[in-house]
């Protein structure tokens, strides 16, 4: 069953069992077409709405969550898609509601999650260094954290875009802005590790050549990878807190500014605004032995 036989049974189902306001209707299909063309056309795995998962959901949200909608926002299409899914199940149509788990985010005035420095090194430590991907997933959380960098930012980024010699990344961000981004001496290092000892014995997919970091399969990481990788990571490592992609890049623009960063070079480095000038102020933390 097609995606559009799908949306209209659910329209009918909320005019005519729930009786909801014409606006309301509206509003509930406009976020389930936001789902189906993330889906159908954003995605790099196109997936139907009979095979969407909690992880798939997950990684809708975060793509969601990186275009900058407010929290109100993001909580009118997490209870827009719980309703969807109800549906599909009352209907039968799917035996689970994957959207069940999702949790709203905060609507008042507290922050985001940070993570302190003794976290990041928990997260860190809790990398199985043995593994095939581990001096991969090492680079993954110090080039997120240390760069500050939006999790689509870090799947896209590119060989070419490394600038070893002055210390810097060039990333294409929202709206295919540029911008450079400090990178410092730990990343800087085990960056090098992985691309000169680990990911040069890959068997890499044509059109990935210049990917930074791949899978096993030699292709560009998605999204959800990355988030499973961190929420593992966080389950291993003991960290309670809920944490994903963005809480590393909300801790680096934090620690930075409490270190004594100026702001306005803060919100030019997580690419707020065109860089002109940045500088590396403070460190935050030793390396691990």
């Amino acid at each position: 069953m097609s995606w559009n036989s799908i949306v209209n049974g659910f329209n009918a189902y909320l005019k005519i069992e729930r009786s909801l306001s014409e606006n309301t209707v509206e509003s509930y299909l406009r976020d389930v077409s936001k789902l189906e063309n993330y889906f159908t056309k954003n995605s790099l795995k196109k997936i139907s709405w009979e095979n969407i998962e909690i992880e798939n959901l997950q990684e809708f949200l975060s793509y969601i969550h990186d275009l900058g909608l407010s929290a109100n926002s993001q909580s009118r299409i997490i209870s827009s898609l719980k309703t969807f899914f109800k549906y599909l199940t009352i209907e039968e149509l799917r035996s689970n509601n994957p959207a069940e788990l999702l949790e709203s985010p905060k609507t008042g005035r507290k922050l985001p999650d940070t993570l302190s420095v003794e976290e990041i090194n928990l997260l860190i430590a809790a990398i199985d260094r043995t593994a095939k991907e581990g001096e991969r997933n090492i680079a993954i959380i110090e080039v997120l954290y240390g760069c500050g960098l939006r999790v689509s930012e870090l799947i896209s980024l590119k060989i070419s875009e490394i600038f070893w010699d002055e210390g810097f990344i060039r990333v294409i961000g929202k709206g295919s802005k540029q911008r450079l981004v400090p990178l410092g001496s730990i990343a800087v290092k085990h960056l090098k590790i992985y691309l000169n000892e680990i990911r040069i014995h890959a068997k890499i997919k044509p059109g990935s050549e210049d990917i930074v970091f791949l899978n096993r399969r030699g292709n560009q990481l998605t999204r959800v990878m990355i988030f499973t990788i961190i929420k593992q990571l966080a389950l291993k490592a003991e960290i309670k807190k809920n944490i994903s992609p963005h809480t590393l890049r909300h801790s680096f623009a934090t620690h930075l500014v409490e270190g004594g960063a100026d702001l306005r070079a803060v919100q030019e480095m997580l690419g707020h605004e065109s860089i002109t000038t940045t500088e590396i102020i403070h460190t935050f933390r030793q390396e691990l032995p």
